[in-house]
């Protein structure tokens, strides 16, 4: 296995568990979700809908094959992350536990470009 293939699925291991454990706590509709997830203003019914849209974005990031999905999925959770990020700034006092968000960012960015590079190595299977 080539050192850009250990490393894309390294990165997307981690930014799909990630994201998959974050989406736990809304799609079981946990307290403390609803709690954080009105105070950015969003209504009860986002809530689950989030949650599941994260699993499912999380499944497809890993699924061997399906490009097309695979880039609709990585669109979807940078935009969660990006959404996420712009609320808390808009409706909460800026400190710095916000920078741990950039976490989960660093990680899409290094799993989707390895992706890439895999794809331009013909790397068709991932």
């Amino acid at each position: 296995m080539s050192m850009t293939k250990k490393l894309y699925w390294l990165f997307t291991l981690l930014f799909a568990a990630f994201m998959g454990f974050t989406a736990i706590p809304d799609v079981l509709m946990q307290k403390e979700a609803v709690v954080f997830i009105k105070a950015l203003g969003y209504p009860d019914y986002f809530i689950f809908f989030i949650g599941v849209a994260k699993v499912l974005g999380s499944i497809a990031i890993l699924v061997p094959g399906l490009r097309r999905l695979k880039e609709w999925a990585y669109a979807g959770l940078v935009f969660d992350l990006i959404a996420a990020i712009y609320s808390i700034v808009k409706t909460q006092p800026l400190d710095a536990s916000i920078t741990f968000l950039l976490l989960p960012l660093a990680l899409f960015a290094l799993s989707y470009t390895f992706y890439h590079k895999l794809l331009k190595e013909g790397g068709s299977g991932i």
